[in-house]
């Protein structure tokens, strides 16, 4: 059962910080019946990631340490052999109602963006001449 608009939504305490649309007919990949998982590291991006280069890393503060607490997440055991989860459509979160942001959530993740967001490659035009086709439709760019 794929859904098309469907979105990955990323939360810290009950605030969306990231939205990951659906934009697989614009040739975009989308996680829809293959295992994902959460991976994050540090990486020195001084020259382009902290607002042009104009921001740089504080290596005094080292060393840096990333953790999680608290970490919870919904969705099914996958398997090798099974295409999808055997319960899809039946969690909470498989609801239409979940399918996207309200618009309180909106709010709160544009907050998030114009007070916490250094880099956005949507909104990057000197790397990218031509926005990407997702960066168009989303509305939370």
């Amino acid at each position: 059962m794929e859904q098309k608009d469907a979105s990955a939504r990323f939360f810290v305490d009950d605030t969306p910080i990231r939205v990951f649309k659906n934009s697989k007919d614009l040739g975009v990949r989308y996680p829809f019946d293959q295992p994902m998982k959460l991976y994050s590291s540090l990486w020195n991006a001084d020259d382009w990631a902290t607002r042009g280069g104009r921001e740089k890393t504080d290596w005094s503060k080292a060393p840096f340490v990333a953790s999680y607490r608290g970490f919870h997440v919904d969705g099914c055991e996958a398997s090798a052999e099974a295409k999808f989860c055997a319960t899809q459509g039946a969690r909470w979160w498989d609801q239409p109602e979940f399918q996207d942001l309200d618009a309180a959530q909106y709010r709160r993740l544009a907050w998030v963006r114009k007070e916490h967001t250094i880099y956005n490659y949507c909104t990057d035009h000197d790397r990218y001449a031509a926005m990407a086709p997702e960066c168009k439709r989303d509305r939370d760019v």
